[in-house]
């Protein structure tokens, strides 16, 4: 059996995945040891560990901060990727990259579809679908996940930062006018796991993935907020109360019926996966 390759390993996907793949043998996880905008570090590493799947968990995910990186944005999440593909196609590997709801401009007011245009509003988003196309240039085995609006026990994301908030303040403003879905990054990793047993000879076939059910970003903030037990108000506002570099899609909840179709894969409702994961970061406390 060759071995998987998770890069990105210290972010929050990368721990995930790694706490889910523990007990198996030949799992190489890899932050800053491997440059994967090198391409012969990732050949040599690639080669020198008979690497079968790479799950590429690598990105510059500071949507914010892209606006006014867009090289090293661009650099990270194109040519990295760039990189694993070519690797993963010399060595008739598989290439599970991940991609974001990011790519798209949120005009829809249904979800979005695999089939769906692309037409991304941000640097950040623009680099993903860059990277998108040059993976199936490149023609790799494989699969691109689109994900959505992800959190966990570990790292920076938005469930951590609200706890925070919310057990030192009386009330916290939140946009309410952008609807998607929030994903546990242990759910992600479940169909990850699941999909990398059955990749076959798929080059590049784009599926969505997040969690079941819309909502807003103060409806996930209120839903944080209850499971955090503390009892301070969320208090919708408009994108434009909130000025930011970055443009964000309004809507940009994604369809899972691809993924159910093709693997069985079955989103949890958000609801219940943000429950599971609150007790986690609670216990960790």
């Amino acid at each position: 059996m060759r071995n998987i390759w998770i890069t990105g390993a210290g972010g929050q996907l990368g721990t995930e995945l790694q706490i889910k793949l523990k007990r198996r043998k030949g799992v190489y996880a890899t932050d800053l040891e491997v440059d994967i905008c090198n391409s012969e570090a990732v050949s040599r590493f690639m080669a020198d560990n008979r690497i079968g799947i790479v799950i590429n968990c690598a990105a510059y995910t500071n949507v914010e901060a892209a606006e006014d990186n867009p090289d090293l944005c661009r650099k990270v999440n194109v040519l990295g990727a760039k990189n694993l593909a070519q690797a993963a196609l010399e060595a008739d590997a598989a290439l599970i990259q991940i991609s974001t709801d990011y790519v798209f401009d949120g005009l829809k007011t249904t979800p979005y579809t695999e089939q769906d245009s692309p037409a991304p509003l941000s640097v950040y988003g623009a680099s993903k679908k860059e990277a998108e196309d040059a993976i199936r240039d490149i023609g790799c085995r494989g699969v691109i996940i689109r994900t959505a609006w992800l959190y966990s026990p570990f790292g920076k994301n938005f469930m951590k930062t609200m706890a925070s908030l919310g057990a030192a303040r009386e009330e916290v403003r939140v946009v309410c006018d952008q609807i998607g879905s929030p994903t546990a990054a242990d759910s992600l990793s479940d169909a990850i796991i699941k999909i990398s047993h059955n990749i076959g000879d798929r080059r590049g076939e784009i599926f969505h993935f997040s969690g079941e059910g819309p909502c807003s970003w103060s409806d996930f903030a209120a839903a944080i907020m209850h499971c955090a037990g503390n009892r301070c108000r969320v208090v919708d506002i408009k994108s434009d109360e909130y000025p930011q570099k970055a443009t964000r899609p309004k809507y940009s909840y994604l369809s899972k019926a691809l993924i159910k179709q093709e693997f069985g894969i079955e989103a949890e409702p958000w609801q219940s996966a943000l429950e599971r994961n609150m007790k986690r970061y609670k216990r960790m406390l």
